[in-house]
């Protein structure tokens, strides 16, 4: 996927500026495409001289002006042919599970507070997207928000990639403590 399909999305979810964009990359896109706030204003501008994306100056008062973008119809038509093209699934590339092969020619022990800190940082992330799913999905003020009313695709679609986002975190915590429990099994060894 390139940037420019996730500003997409992002801006046909709700016009912004460069800087609410960077936010919700850092809040919710982020989750599962990351960038910069110099990547994000650089394709901006790339997608405003490519004609896919719109952007119109809106005053502030005491401040400078914001430039507002919205997407083009050249940008919306980008965007359905990269959903129409196949692509290839994802492949794994994980520095910690070279890591813990490698531990067996060294002190598989040693990992331990490093696999930790994986962990910690899943949990953290896990509790962060239970947080947002019940904030925005399945808590009391988000059923009273829209009260029995059928959800759209949407929100729907945004529930669902939050899903499974809420599954990964959990199989990679349930991982961790396999590692940890499998390296806990190992004394400091003399290599």
């Amino acid at each position: 996927m390139a940037l420019e399909h996730a500003i997409l999305v992002s801006l046909l979810e709700k016009p912004g500026s460069g800087y609410e964009l960077a936010r919700r990359f850092e809040r919710s896109i982020g989750y599962f495409w990351t960038a910069t706030h110099q990547q994000i204003y650089r394709v901006l501008k790339r997608m405003e001289n490519d004609g896919w994306v719109d952007a119109h100056d809106v005053p502030q008062h005491g401040r400078p002006d914001k430039k507002e973008y919205s997407v083009a119809d050249l940008g919306r038509a980008a965007l359905s042919s990269w959903l129409n093209d196949p692509i290839e699934p994802d492949s794994v590339r994980h520095d910690l599970a070279v890591k813990i092969r490698g531990a067996a020619f060294d002190d598989p022990t040693a990992l331990i507070r490093e696999v930790e800190r994986h962990r910690q940082a899943h949990r953290d992330r896990l509790a962060h997207y239970l947080a947002g799913e019940e904030r925005d999905f399945t808590g009391p003020e988000a059923k009273a928000a829209v009260p029995d009313a059928p959800l759209d695709a949407e929100t729907e679609l945004q529930h669902v990639v939050l899903r499974g986002g809420i599954a990964y975190e959990r199989m990679m915590i349930g991982w961790l403590d396999d590692v940890l429990a499998t390296l806990a099994r190992f004394g400091t060894t003399d290599r």
